[in-house]
Order: C-alpha cells, then structure tokens, then sequence
C-alpha cells in the first residue's frame, strides 16, 4: 500500500514544483507589468498635468530655443564651445551655454536683419556702402557677445584683485592667531563679500565633500584666473607639500600682494594724464576755443562787413 503511494507523492511533488517555478514566474512578470503600466500611466499623468500646468514661456517658446541653441552648438566648433564654457565659468556663470548660444544667435541675426533691411532701403547706386554697412554690422553681431562675456570677466577679476590684498591680511592674522588655513578661509568668505567670498566658499564646500584641498584650491585658480591668486595657491601647496610653515608663507604672499597693489595704483597714476589727452583734444580745447576766439571772430566779421 505504501509502496503504491510513492509514484503518486513523487508526481504530486514534481507537479507542484513545475506548478510553483512557472506559476510563480507568470504571477511576477504580469505583475512586474503591471506596476510598470502603472508607473508610465503615472508618469504620464504627472507630465501631462505639469505641462498644463506650465506658462506658455516654459511650455513652448524655451523647449522651441533649446531646440535652436542645440543647432547652432552642432554647427559651432567643440572647441570655440569649450572655451566659452570655460569663460562662463570665469564670468560667475552669467547664463548657461545653451542661453548664451542662443544670445549670440539672437544677436548676429538681429544686427544682420537690420542691416539687410538698410541694405534694401538705400538707393542702389550706393552698392559698395551696403555691402560694407551689412559686413560691418554682421562683424559687430558677431564680436558683441564675445566683447561682453570678456567684460564680464574683466570687471570680475578686477574685483578679486581688489579684494585679495585684505583678504590674505585677514587670513594671515587668522592663521597666526592659531586657526588652520581651512578654518581661516572660512572666516574670510564668512567677513567678506564679493565673487572672492564666493569661490573661496564654493572651494570649501568641494574639500568638505572629499574633494583633496590642493585639488578644491586649483580649481579655485582656475575659475578666477587671477595671477596674484594662482601664484598664492601654488604657495600654499608646495609648503604642504615640502613641510614648510603656513604662515611664513601667507606672510610672504601678503606683504607681496601689498606690493602689487601699491604698484598697480602708482602706474594708474602715471596713466591718468595719458588718458586725459584724449578728451581734453576732442572735447574740452575745441570748447575753450569756441569761447575764447568766438568773440574776436564775430567782432572781426562786423568790422569786415561795415568796410
């Protein structure tokens, strides 16, 4: 009777196995299905909802200039993107690449648009003057977004230049004092302001995040691309690197740097009146001409005229 059982318990077992493997399978792929059914239901739902929910700027007119920037980025040189990049960064990051893209297209267009319509508005025999009008408005359409973002970058790194020199007193004092370098750049981004404050912040919270200090403070350099700061930078490394005090060197660095600064004003100075002669021949002296030989010039044409 026993022995009668065991087929029937070996296929009950069997069956059961083949019944758990595949039936199991089925259950976790229709239900793998249908979670990821619902998943893109959802996600579409919350798409759909979100993009009427949207303004008709980000709905339409920016997906529509991204979709130019990305154009007029495959026809520029990966290069010339680079650098622009790399001047953005430099700049404080004004705007994105895709948005100066696009700034620089809506500039060269517009300037080209506006001499093409001279162009059509002149008289022809004028040919040779349109055709230099349209070419030196296309150059400037062109150059303008560049002229700027350079400007940008000038007028930042005028502003480290200027704030550096009280910086490394303040960082200086601080280490002297008995506080780390890490702990006196904070204070200096905490006492100041400016894009110094904000790199130098932005460079502590990379060496926070486990980014090496030497590696947080070259990127530091290069974002600012200030030689006072690089020359600093490289300083401090090379001490940590050879074992040598901090503070001899911040020492070094900020009597240097108020060196520079007292250099940098003396040759404004020396500057100043060669800057001056410019005005001063197109404006001021024709001025003073005007009233100084006006009245002997009017008294003249009356005496001339009375003989």
């Amino acid at each position: 009777m026993v022995l009668a059982l065991v087929p029937v318990f070996i296929f009950g077992a069997v069956t059961t196995l083949f019944v758990a493997i595949f039936g199991s399978k089925s259950r976790e792929s229709s239900m793998e299905s249908r979670i990821q059914d619902f998943r893109t239901r959802v996600v579409h739902l919350e798409e759909d909802e979100v993009d009427l929910d949207l303004p008709f700027l980000d709905r339409v007119l920016r997906p529509s200039l991204e979709s130019v920037a990305h154009a007029f980025s495959s026809i520029l040189p990966a290069s010339m993107l680079a650098d622009i990049q790399i001047q953005l960064q430099k700049a404080g990051s004004p705007m994105k690449l895709n948005s100066y893209v696009i700034f620089w297209a809506v500039s060269f267009f517009s300037l080209t648009g506006v001499a093409g319509m001279m162009f059509v508005a002149l008289p022809a025999n004028l040919l040779i003057h349109k055709l230099l009008f349209v070419l030196v408005f296309a150059i400037l359409g062109f150059m303008f977004p560049r002229l700027w973002l350079k400007g940008k970058v000038g007028a930042r790194q005028k502003l480290v230049i200027r704030a550096l020199p009280d910086a490394m007193d303040l960082i200086t004092t601080c280490v002297e004092a008995g506080l780390g370098l890490d702990a006196a750049l904070a204070r200096v981004a905490e006492k100041s302001e400016g894009p110094l404050a904000t790199e130098i912040s932005r460079m502590l919270r990379d060496s926070a995040m486990g980014k090496l200090r030497r590696d947080a403070m070259q990127e530091l350099a290069d974002r600012l691309s200030v030689e006072e700061l690089t020359s600093f930078i490289n300083s401090i490394i090379q001490a940590e690197q050879l074992g040598v005090g901090i503070a001899t060197v911040l020492r070094v660095q900020s009597d240097q740097m108020r060196t520079r600064r007292r250099q940098r004003a003396e040759r404004s100075a020396h500057e100043a009146p060669i800057k001056m002669l410019f005005p001063l021949v197109l404006f001021i002296f024709p001025a003073f001409l005007g009233v100084i030989l006006g009245p002997a010039a009017i008294r003249i044409a009356q005496s001339l005229a009375q003989t």
